[in-house]
């Protein structure tokens, strides 16, 4: 602290804002136009005064209310939802005919696989098939065994 020196001390009068901080000063007698007064929200009402809370309809019956209650029982959730082929897919897929599983239609892209595979009857098939599927449909049954090839169902 050798090199003090009193006269060079940063004071408290020698503090300024710095440039273009200033707070402009309200113009008193220019009418409301100069202080800001509503805040963009327009005069009076719910929207001006205070926050109205998610949902609110204006007095309406509210969306979740006006929605019935959850009740009674479902037999959705255990549905068997089946991937579809239809004789033309096969047909297409397997022109020479043979054996047809459901592990060679998902190696052929034509079903996913793990899950069920059900073959209905739309379209035609002209060559013997040795179809094995999960579910078959009467017409699809029907035409299969016309054409010479056989049904299993796993």
């Amino acid at each position: 602290m050798s090199d003090y020196n009193p006269d060079e001390l940063l004071k408290l009068h020698h503090l300024r804002p710095a440039p273009g901080s200033n707070k402009a000063k309200i113009r008193k007698g220019r009418g409301e136009a100069s202080k800001g007064k509503t805040a963009g929200r327009g005069t009076k009402g719910t929207k001006a005064r205070n926050t109205v809370r998610p949902g609110f309809e204006g007095g309406q019956m509210p969306l979740i209310r006006r929605i019935p209650k959850l009740k009674g029982f479902s037999n959705a959730r255990f549905k068997t939802t089946y991937q579809v082929v239809n004789l033309d897919k096969l047909s297409e897929l397997y022109p020479e005919g043979g054996e047809v599983t459901v592990e060679g239609l998902v190696a052929k892209g034509a079903v996913r696989k793990n899950q069920l595979v059900k073959v209905l009857g739309t379209g035609e098939i002209t060559v013997a098939v040795q179809v094995s599927a999960n579910a078959f449909s009467g017409a699809a049954k029907e035409k299969i065994t016309a054409a010479g090839g056989t049904v299993t169902e796993l």
